[in-house]
């Protein structure tokens, strides 16, 4: 990951209220395109320019051909606003960030996150790195929003399932359910795009909990009552891989070594 600035400079006099609207708007849109990540993104004003701090997937994340129609749209409303377009400095890598994937055709990926991860969800399968989401195409209106919301309360579940103080139950339920409205919505976005990439595309069913290790390592597929261990974990996390029913998930961390 790449911590950027963009410096809005005002070209005409404009109202801080609508400057600051059309600045978020367009870091809206952006996240939503996956271009930059997360949610929190601090602004400051200068004499005669707004600057904000971002975090993107790659250095060349902000460039215009990454843009997609609503980015676009962002753009031509800061011109509205008096505002030109962004000028982009890229500051260096962050060095608490996940490293992207590099540019390919991965063999499979997966939809994978934790409240611990602030990076695409969507990550190669042969080397478990983040795949920035607007290098594949736009899963519905335009852009990932959707696949934004689903990041986010996943990650919001997994927040409650090991603060462990309130709503913990239905949390672990919708993380590990694969029947359960978040791994629903999941799925369904990771058909998408599988069906837009031509890539095998996996989801990830977290478990904790169970009977015992003999009970977890014969826990069937939930999805086709299959036998899905695999010999060995992959990437130091999935224990069950079934490919049929594109789940993966792992041996139960009350059991993990």
């Amino acid at each position: 990951m790449w911590v950027c600035e963009l410096q809005f400079d005002c070209y005409q006099d404009t109202g801080l209220a609508e400057a600051e609207q059309a600045v978020r708007q367009l870091l809206d849109a952006l996240r939503y395109n996956g271009q930059i990540i997360g949610r929190e993104f601090p602004t400051v004003i200068h004499q005669g320019w707004l600057t904000s701090r971002v975090v993107c997937p790659e250095a060349d994340s902000l460039h215009p051909r990454h843009h997609s129609r609503q980015v676009e749209l962002a753009v031509e409303r800061l011109h509205q606003a008096g505002l030109t377009s962004p000028k982009v400095n890229p500051r260096g890598p962050d060095l608490n960030s996940d490293t992207t994937d590099e540019a390919h055709q991965p063999e499979w990926q997966v939809l994978y996150t934790s409240y611990l991860h602030t990076c695409s969800p969507l990550r190669c399968g042969e080397h478990f790195a983040p795949i920035p989401l607007y290098r594949i195409p736009p899963v519905a209106n335009g852009d990932f929003k959707q696949v934004v919301k689903w990041q986010e309360d996943w990650e919001a579940c997994d927040q409650l399932q090991m603060n462990g103080s309130i709503l913990e139950h239905g949390a672990v339920q919708e993380l590990s359910t694969a029947s359960s409205l978040l791994s629903s919505r999941g799925r369904d976005l990771a058909k998408r795009i599988e069906y837009l990439t031509k890539v095998p595309t996996f989801y990830y069913l977290y478990r904790v909990g169970g009977d015992s290790l003999a009970a977890e390592q014969a826990r069937p597929c939930p999805g086709c009552g299959g036998d899905w261990r695999l010999d060995a974990p992959l990437h130091d996390i999935f224990d069950f891989f079934c490919e049929p029913c594109r789940l993966v998930s792992n041996l139960s961390w009350d059991f993990k070594d």
